[in-house]
């Protein structure tokens, strides 16, 4: 099986962002992974909402993370919709980051056949055309 890899053109329409996850696009702007984290009980979340899950309240703040992780589940895709299809095998993951969230996206420079539940991931930021970075995966 070939290398899954961050060769491929995936453009599309622009990404909306809304006003409560305007500020993770921002940090994607620089590379930065920017979660919103529950003042009153620390807990980190993803993906972003106007609230926090823990308490339902709107107390929640933007903090910088690393992105580093391991794979909690994957799957590699064999048929891709509209850009994806020229992609394929692709890799999706979870990403179970040390700050507790889990993430799911692409994971790229990784040979198929080396991907495995528990490999060490850390983001990988593929550029869109605006100036903004999708977030991705790469082993670690």
């Amino acid at each position: 099986m070939e290398a899954i890899d961050d060769t491929f053109d995936i453009s599309r329409g622009a990404i909306a962002s809304r006003p409560f996850s305007q500020a993770f696009w921002d940090g994607s702007r620089e590379k930065k992974l920017l979660l919103q984290r529950c003042v009153r009980t620390g807990q980190y979340q993803f993906f972003p909402r106007p609230v926090s899950i823990a308490t339902g309240r709107k107390d929640i703040e933007w903090c910088e993370v690393d992105g580093r992780g391991e794979v909690y589940s994957f799957s590699i895709a064999r048929r891709g919709p509209g850009q994806f299809q020229q992609a394929v095998p692709y890799a999706l993951i979870i990403a179970r980051l040390d700050v507790g969230v889990d993430i799911m996206a692409n994971i790229v420079r990784c040979p198929a056949e080396e991907l495995a539940i528990g490999m060490r991931v850390k983001p990988f930021w593929m550029p869109l055309p605006d100036g903004r970075h999708l977030l991705q995966f790469q082993p670690d």
